[in-house]
């Protein structure tokens, strides 16, 4: 039930395998989605919202600028963002966007394009994003380490990338209780045992800091500069 991708099977998988493992993961993170997209306020803004807001506001997005946000969910974020910045919000799951589009309607915000899009491959050309926001999304997808490079790819040289999710502790006793429930966890759609190398290593990409965020400090900001 592990969400890895290719590079995380080790081997254990051939090329078709894996590919296949990741097409049925990622339906059913779709799915999971637009079931959740009816409580998803609700239920995860109380404790992941702390960290949402201050990851835009160390994105700094300013009018003229470019910003791309993976995973932008039930749009959450929106309302944060500048007039006259130009963002463009990508998400795998409908039924998320949809209350996206309604909490847009009437709002004073950013020129905002809402999209249904695989993160595994976005639509736009190189360097094409000043900014782009990851939010809690690199341990739901199933290929970590292609959503990254995707991410990388299309933001400018010298942007920045900011990546905010819980990554599996450095504690070893803790590590393991995170191994044991990702099987669980996955089921409501996200890992608990993603490595922080899975991103910390994305060609292309300095780490600028760290910052844990949110409930008890269990989720990290990780800011990056593209090379």
């Amino acid at each position: 039930n592990l969400l890895h991708s290719g590079s995380f099977l080790g081997g254990r998988m051939s090329r078709a395998e894996s590919a296949e493992y990741v097409a049925d993961a990622s339906r059913r993170v779709e799915k999971v989605y637009g079931v959740l997209a009816r409580v998803y306020d609700g239920f995860f803004d109380w404790a992941l919202g702390p960290g949402r807001r201050f990851a835009v506001s160390q994105l700094m997005p300013r009018p003229g600028e470019r910003v791309l946000e993976v995973g932008v969910g039930t749009g959450l974020s929106l309302p944060l963002y500048p007039v006259g910045c130009n963002v463009v919000g990508i998400d795998i799951s409908e039924p998320m966007l949809d209350r996206a589009r309604t909490r847009l309607e009437g709002l004073e915000h950013a020129s905002v394009r809402l999209e249904n899009m695989d993160a595994r491959a976005i639509a736009y050309g190189e360097g094409h994003f000043d900014k782009v926001l990851a939010p809690y999304v690199i341990s739901v997808v199933p290929d970590p380490a292609k959503v990254m490079a995707e991410i990388t790819r299309v933001c400018r040289p010298g942007g920045t990338v900011i990546v905010v999710n819980h990554f599996q502790s450095a504690f070893p006793p803790l590590a393991a209780v995170e191994h044991l429930l990702t099987p669980l966890s996955t089921w409501v759609g996200f890992r608990m045992d993603l490595p922080v190398v899975a991103v910390t290593r994305t060609p292309g990409l300095s780490l600028v800091r760290t910052k844990r965020v949110n409930l008890f400090g269990l989720w990290h900001l990780l800011e990056f500069r593209r090379h």
